[in-house]
């Protein structure tokens, strides 16, 4: 794993102070059996002061058939209905053992996975998808900039990253995506929107779970919305990438958003909301997010012009 990378990570998410911060210093295993009852409390609990990428975290029904079966650090999703299931994102690739027996403690089979989509290309949201792709058989479906990095394990030249990401394990797309295409299995469906802010094949997922027949909400698992980039990157330089990420922020603010995930926890109080401090549900959320992300790119782009002069 790029120690400068996960550094410059660590640096640009938007974390709050952890309610639950200096808690549980248990090991894994007595954290993962205290949160038997798959809340999204117990895994708040279970994640107190752990937040590395490999950390492992018990799953937890988010709401309806939404649950989260990622690490401590890194998230990802499963939606889950009686023809198969999809699941969005695999983390690291040490984290593929993880993420299989979180979708296992769920109460789900691994293998009626019928699709996996990811958020972006990079190694921390992608590096565990060759060892899920063989474990499940599931077929895997991106946008053509995303196919092209998941294929050859490199990132795009295009990414202001790319110096500093290492490679994974290549897949194989089974399916290219457009903007707006979705992803469907029985009554699951899932809507794919190109955002391409934190990285070229940025994809923002939206869907619609159910607690009961009354009681819906409209999940949005944005994708990352920091600007972030390896050293001697100027987005100045690149006005490409400035044009495709204001056209991809206020997409981001306005998809359907009743419950915002993100691709890091940290990103969006993810955890904070579990545990209770926070709303989990909040029509607002996706427009607060997205408007801290313009206000750091505005700053990042005054940065590299007072530089230049």
């Amino acid at each position: 794993m790029s120690r400068t990378f996960k550094a410059i990570m660590l640096a640009a998410a938007l974390a709050l102070p952890s309610a639950t911060a200096g808690a549980s210093d248990a090991p894994p295993t007595a954290r993962l059996q205290a949160a038997a009852d798959k809340t999204p409390a117990a895994l708040a609990a279970a994640c107190a002061g752990h937040d590395e990428w490999a950390d492992p975290a018990p799953p937890a029904r988010i709401f309806g058939n939404t649950w989260y079966v990622g690490t401590c650090g890194i998230s990802a999703i499963l939606v889950t209905g009686p023809g198969g299931h999809i699941l969005v994102d695999g983390g690291v690739a040490e984290a593929a053992p993880l993420v299989l027996a979180n979708i296992r403690r769920a109460g789900f089979d691994p293998k009626a996975v019928r699709w996996i989509v990811a958020t972006h290309e990079h190694f921390d949201h992608v590096g565990a998808l060759a060892a899920l792709q063989r474990a499940t058989g599931a077929k895997i479906a991106a946008l053509a900039v995303q196919k092209t990095a998941l294929e050859t394990g490199r990132p795009s030249a295009q990414d202001p990253q790319a110096a500093g990401l290492d490679p994974i394990a290549p897949v194989k797309v089974d399916r290219v995506l457009t903007d707006g295409a979705t992803v469907v299995v029985g009554s699951l469906v899932l809507t794919a929107h190109a955002t391409p802010v934190h990285a070229p094949g940025s994809t923002s997922w939206t869907w619609r779970s159910c607690a009961s027949a009354g009681d819906c909400r409209r999940i949005a698992y944005a994708d990352s919305t920091s600007t972030i980039s390896s050293d001697g990157y100027r987005f100045t330089d690149h006005p490409d990438r400035i044009a495709a990420i204001r056209k991809s922020l206020p997409k981001i603010a306005a998809l359907p958003c009743d419950i915002l995930l993100t691709p890091h926890p940290s990103q969006s109080a993810m955890m904070e909301r579990f545990a209770g401090t926070k709303p989990l549900a909040d029509a607002s959320a996706c427009r607060n997010y997205v408007a801290a992300a313009e206000d750091r790119f505005a700053a990042r782009l005054l940065k590299e012009a007072k530089e230049a002069r």
